[in-house]
């Protein structure tokens, strides 16, 4: 009897991570449990942890999911301020449980000198439509203060203490104020 080949272990912190995001958009993060995971992919919960050591190691997998697909979202659109920032919003809004464990859930990533791939990449989705002014060549400031604007459009909205019917308003005043010279 020949033994058993090593599981592709990429392949099921994929599945794990692809089906955790499912489950918390449709049902939100309370119904996120190993026990849940383990009998919707047919597996043990041993199984589970041997792709994800903890419940955060797997919060962090689908934030990073997240960032990456953020990342493709800017990266579909003009590099111009207005279609970025729609294409941040528009991401948000369609994945929020995604957006929660992104920015407002307990995390081990963070940004800085050591920033995970998918962090530095979005992040440059949205520099690339917010370079640096003349005057501060190599100043990311600009940026971050896009990133942070939107970033409380998408918690305000979501947390509904801004008006729905004026988001698109909302917008155009943010584009207006972040792109005046």
């Amino acid at each position: 009897m020949s033994p058993r080949p090593a599981p592709d272990l990429t392949l099921r912190r994929e599945r794990i991570t692809r089906l955790t995001r499912q489950v918390a958009e449709a049902e939100g993060w309370a119904a996120v449990t190993t026990r849940r995971l383990a009998a919707e992919l047919g597996v043990t919960q041993p199984v589970l942890y041997s792709a994800f050591a903890s419940r955060q190691d797997l919060l962090d997998a689908v934030a990073l999911d997240g960032f990456t697909a953020l990342s493709s979202a800017l990266e579909a659109v003009p590099a111009t301020p207005l279609a970025r920032m729609g294409a941040y919003l528009d991401f948000a809004a369609a994945h929020p449980r995604t957006y929660e464990a992104m920015f407002s859930l307990p995390s081990q990533l963070h940004f800085g000198d050591d920033t995970h791939a998918p962090l530095g990449r979005a992040f440059a989705a949205v520099r690339e439509a917010f370079p640096p002014t003349e005057d501060r060549d190599g100043d990311d400031v600009r940026a971050e203060v896009a990133w942070s604007t939107l970033h409380g459009l998408v918690t305000l909205g979501a947390g509904g203490r801004l008006p729905p019917e004026r988001a698109r308003a909302r917008l155009q005043a943010a584009h207006r104020m972040l792109t005046r010279p």
